[in-house]
């Protein structure tokens, strides 16, 4: 069954693009969207910049001159903002000062690698790690590198919980299997867990959720022994969240402690997909792996079984790209040859 995709609004702005790929869910607030523009991080609100508001809520210096990787967060509150970098994770102010530095080993795995000390040196690596503040506000979740020396073995990464408000590492969890190319995290709707996804490129991906409570961390890390998920959502209202195997697959639905509630292996999905709302999923295929438009894909399921409901189809025109559900029954999608993002509900 075909199901017709209604375009809502539609905005076209130089980096639009991270209006999909940098947003952070504030719950019933909506959604922010954090957007690179030259040496600064803007900070939008997702539902006035579709309405054509072009000003953003507030503007923090990207802190390192050079360093283009590694996801960055902004507090609840907007007051501060938080940016994962090469050799540390630092704090600013929404005046620009800085709240404080987190330290840590460098992101280039070349082994023994010189530094000169000046905190703007940028090394030759790619490799970056990432880091959020929780729904709270009061805690800083990083994925940083632990150690590294001069023998390889020396190497370790690590997740650490950071106090939000002088940056004091609160615990650490050693990441025994760890070698990232990149990390993204995820806030649970219950505002307690907090999600963290590690890919390591053709060596596979590691999941886990973790809680802190003041006390103790509590992590799950069930899905690693195959290496082969990837977190892309987490279910709105209850504690179910949504994996694509490393090559697409399969899709699974899980509950937090990894256990397989729902699959669907009737296609090869992308990694692209997430909860349109409390009731059904969203999800393409052949957008990441084809390049003939027409085979492009987009497919409603149900979210709690993952059958297939039907494929939904745009008007002419607006060819189907990866989709960035929303949580409210709506969805956006990147037109990369206008810069457009376009926002659609069924």
């Amino acid at each position: 069954m075909d199901v017709d995709a209604h375009l809502i609004d539609s905005i076209a702005l130089p980096g639009a693009r991270g209006l999909l790929y940098s947003l952070e869910s504030r719950g019933p607030a909506g959604h922010r969207a954090l957007l690179l523009q030259g040496a600064d991080l803007e900070v939008h609100d997702l539902a006035a910049v579709l309405a054509g508001e072009r000003a953003p809520d507030v503007v923090f210096p990207l802190p390192w001159p050079g360093w283009g990787r590694g996801v960055h967060s902004v507090a609840p509150d907007g007051t501060f903002a938080v940016f994962s970098g090469q050799r540390s994770v630092r704090a600013a102010n929404a005046d620009g000062t800085t709240r404080w530095v987190y330290g840590h080993a460098c992101w280039d795995p070349q082994v023994g690698h010189p530094h000169t000390g000046d905190p703007a040196q940028i090394c030759p690596g790619y490799e970056s790690g990432s880091c959020h503040v929780s729904a709270d506000g009061r805690f800083v979740w990083a994925h940083v590198v632990l150690t590294a020396g001069d023998d390889p073995d020396d190497y370790q990464e690590g997740w650490v919980v950071l106090d939000a408000e002088d940056g004091r590492e609160l615990t650490r969890l050693p990441l025994a299997d760890s070698y990232a190319a990149g990390s993204h995290h995820l806030v649970h709707p219950d505002g307690v867990h907090m999600g963290l996804c590690v890919g390591m490129g053709q060596d596979g991906v590691l999941v886990y959720w973790g809680r802190w409570d003041g006390e103790e961390l509590t992590v799950h890390d069930e899905l690693n022994d195959g290496l082969d998920r990837i977190l892309t959502d987490v279910h709105p209202a209850h504690p179910g969240f949504l994996t694509v195997e490393h090559y697409g697959n399969d899709l699974q639905l899980h509950a937090l402690d990894g256990t397989v509630l729902a699959e669907n292996e009737e296609r090869r999905w992308d990694h692209g997909c997430g909860f349109l709302d409390g009731d059904a999923v969203l999800v393409t295929t052949q957008v990441a792996y084809a390049s003939d438009p027409a085979d492009h894909a987009t497919w409603l399921l149900d979210a709690r079984t993952l059958e297939t409901r039907g494929r939904v189809t745009y008007p002419t025109g607006t060819a189907d790209s990866q989709v960035r559900p929303l949580g409210d029954g709506t969805w956006l999608t990147y037109d990369r040859e206008t810069d457009t993002v376009r926002r659609w509900t069924l």
